[in-house]
């Protein structure tokens, strides 16, 4: 599962990537159109719109599965460690709820009611148009499902962004280590290749350079 996560906050970040250049472009077409050519364009309006509801509903479920929403945890951190596992176990099953109820069903019910209204000037219609609700709900209940079955193992539910972060300083302080070691071990190859002190010959001994001379 942690696989197809990853795959699918791949796809949200290419998603609103592009979501969010088109929708510059069209909102500075309609500004242009408008305040130059003063004659704005009729479906740039409704367009906006509509990309606004994708893109933010995409947004918010990319940033739900990276675990990097806005949280009160003040109580969580407070409480003793039965409390907190039986506390993030209840967030995690009320976001699913929430996600199948309202998002899931209640989208799929607004489109019902909607689905042969048309849009002006549009080949779709609103309820098409809808269809962001259940879409992102199913992706959400999708990862808040995982997330629960997580809290339920006892497994910390720490954000991804934090979790990469540490394993990179990890291995950074590894590879630094390591490089450490080899400069060290390298001064000490170059001292006795250029006539260092061997430690065998005793403290009164001098290099062989010295005695050369």
């Amino acid at each position: 599962m942690l696989l197809i996560r990853e795959g699918l906050l791949s796809v949200l970040k290419v998603l609103c990537i592009v979501l969010f250049s088109v929708l510059v472009l069209v909102v500075v077409w309609q500004v242009f159109t408008r305040q130059v050519l003063g004659a704005p364009s009729p479906w740039t309006t409704v367009t906006a719109q509509y990309m606004f509801v994708w893109l933010s509903l995409f947004a918010a479920t990319l940033v739900f599965g990276e675990r990097g929403h806005i949280a009160v945890d003040f109580l969580a951190l407070r409480a003793p460690g039965v409390a907190r596992h039986v506390l993030i176990v209840l967030v995690q099953g009320c976001t699913l709820a929430f996600a199948v109820l309202v998002m899931v069903w209640g989208g799929i019910r607004g489109m019902s009611m909607s689905w042969d209204q048309v849009i002006p000037g549009f080949p779709f219609t609103v309820g098409l148009m809808y269809l962001a609700l259940p879409v992102t709900g199913l992706m959400i209940a999708f990862l808040a499902l995982e997330d629960l079955v997580l809290a339920v193992r006892g497994d910390d539910l720490a954000p991804l962004e934090e979790t990469d972060d540490e394993a990179a300083e990890s291995s950074g302080a590894a590879a630094a280590a390591a490089v450490v070691q080899d400069q060290g071990q390298g001064h000490g190859q170059n001292y006795d290749q250029g006539g260092g002190v061997d430690p065998a010959a005793g403290p009164g001994s001098r290099p062989d350079t010295e005695k050369e001379h």
